[in-house]
């Protein structure tokens, strides 16, 4: 009797234990370079996987549908992270019924903060250039020389010059004495001739 109450109470606990998690990829506190998959493995199989991955500032990465078999959990990242501190909380169900939950620190390395800076920084340099290449073509266009509107209304005033001097000579037209007509403009006619009584 004695025997048995013994071994029933060191196998108690052992049967009234949770299960727990027993790894992890990304591992906690591990450093690495990017994260395409999040795997959890537990002590036992496990069900109603819950997954979340989040930043240090708190924003929620969108994650992939996690996917529960046996022991193992899996969830698919389909964005690249950048670099900084992230924390991967979980929440399943053990074997015995009981929801179990945890968080899991990593870091991702900064190699793609640094890249995207220096995209970031290379942008602005375009639209400098561009302006600074612009600028001598605007100055040959407006510097120097006489703008294009002056020449136009020069144009315009000769051609109606030249239209008002031929209208007036039009308008007079030739005097003098080889013209045709007599000075007050009237048509001469020829001298009458005295009549001249017939013969006898």
């Amino acid at each position: 009797m004695i025997g048995c109450g013994l071994f029933l109470s060191a196998t108690a606990p052992a049967a009234l234990a949770h299960d727990s998690l027993k790894s992890s990829s990304p591992a906690r506190n591990a450093t690495v370079s990017g994260v395409q998959t999040i795997e959890l493995e537990y002590s036992s199989r496990v069900r109603f996987p819950l997954v979340v991955l989040r930043t240090a500032a708190g924003k929620t990465i969108q994650l992939g549908e996690p996917q529960a078999d046996g022991p193992k959990v899996r969830t698919a990242v389909p964005t690249q992270l950048a670099g900084g501190p992230y924390v991967i909380a979980w929440r399943v169900v053990s074997s015995d019924g009981h929801p179990i939950e945890g968080e899991i620190p990593f870091t991702v390395k900064g190699a793609a903060t640094g890249a995207t800076a220096s995209a970031t920084e290379a942008a602005p340099a375009a639209p400098a250039t561009s302006a600074e290449s612009t600028r001598p073509a605007a100055a040959a266009q407006g510097g120097g020389g006489i703008p294009g509107w002056l020449w136009g209304g020069l144009a315009a005033l000769v051609v109606a010059g030249l239209a008002v001097w031929l209208l007036a000579r039009r308008t007079s037209g030739p005097s003098g004495p080889d013209s045709p007509d007599g000075p007050a403009g009237q048509p001469t006619t020829p001298a009458e001739q005295p009549d001249v009584p017939a013969g006898p």
